[in-house]
């Protein structure tokens, strides 16, 4: 009797067989999100990514304003490879977005826009998506580690809440999707918009801005152009002048024809409050210059020489 040279094949553990299965649902989750994937091409360097974004009755492309150095240059590969010229709608450096129209083309079955979903959790399992190049989209996965409550960015920008996710944002990937693991759009991911390198700007705040974006071209922010820093009061000067807190902003910069100068700031003004609510740092009074402040006067409460003063300050537009 001859023996069989054939030998059983391994079998095959359901653990690895889950873990294989999910792996090739990722991948699935992957191709479908990449059919709203662009590259954008608006700057001398890098190329970046950007996503099909349906905005009432018109598709747009969404991406992150720092990428946007042309504004009158812009090129976008659709995901089919069709490549057609892209024109700035707006932008909006305080949240880091940017919209662009797309130039006389009609999307095919194979460029959709992409489908948002809000709701975000930690925990969450998402995937980074960009696509900076003609070599197809890249990816990175991880989880969402944190999600920050309604903030204003470092340039005056209001966030309905930022997510933070333990993923590598590659060179070109701002700009790109960060999608759930039904390929719906969680955020749009930023390496600008927060000190970490990690970060995506929520649904409800792409949502917002793009309307403001198409409607207006830009998002209004109050200026009035002063450096200051936050000061501690002494708890004399806040008995004194019945004040119902103990910090306030220190001017230490007005800048030359600003409307903090003409309408009366100068150094060493501490400023107790705005329009009637109180400034205790830099975040509450870029807080109470909203849109809607915008060209109108206002009253600013300071504290000069120890003594209290009420200015009239027409506020600018930070541009």
């Amino acid at each position: 009797m001859s023996e069989s040279n054939e030998q059983a094949a391994p079998e095959i553990s359901p653990a690895s067989s889950a873990l294989s299965t999910f792996s090739d649902e990722l991948a699935n989750v992957v191709q479908q999100a990449s059919r709203s994937i662009v590259t954008l091409a608006a700057r001398p360097r890098q190329s970046a990514t950007g996503i099909l974004w349906r905005e009432g009755s018109e598709t747009i492309v969404l991406t992150a304003d720092h990428v946007v150095e042309r504004e009158d240059d812009i090129t976008i590969t659709l995901p089919d490879g069709t490549e057609v010229k892209g024109q700035l709608i707006g932008r909006d450096p305080g949240t880091d977005l940017a919209a662009i129209r797309l130039g006389g083309v009609e999307l095919g079955a194979d460029n959709v826009p992409a489908e948002a979903a809000e709701g975000a959790k930690v925990g969450n399992l998402v995937i980074a998506i960009g696509r900076p190049g003609s070599d197809g989209p890249r990816v990175s996965f991880g989880a969402i580690s944190a999600l920050d409550g309604p903030r204003r960015s470092w340039q005056g920008g209001e966030i309905e809440g930022v997510i933070y996710a333990d993923v590598t944002l590659y060179p070109g990937f701002s700009g790109g999707p960060l999608v759930d693991l039904a390929g719906r759009v969680v955020g749009l991911n930023s390496s600008h918009l927060t000190r970490h390198s990690s970060s995506a700007i929520p649904v409800a705040t792409l949502r917002r801005v793009a309307s403001t974006l198409i409607t207006h071209g830009r998002v209004q922010r109050g200026y009035l152009g002063v450096g200051t820093q936050q000061a501690q009061l002494p708890a004399a000067l806040v008995e004194k002048n019945g004040l119902a807190q103990d910090t306030a902003l220190l001017v230490i910069n007005v800048e030359s024809g600003s409307p903090a100068e003409q309408g009366g700031l100068l150094l060493g003004d501490l400023i107790v409050s705005l329009a009637g609510q109180s400034v205790t740092d830099a975040e509450t009074l870029r807080a109470h210059l909203g849109s809607d402040k915008v060209g109108q006067p206002v009253a600013i409460k300071i504290l000069r020489g120890g003594e209290p003063r009420e200015l009239t300050v027409t506020v600018g537009e930070r541009k």
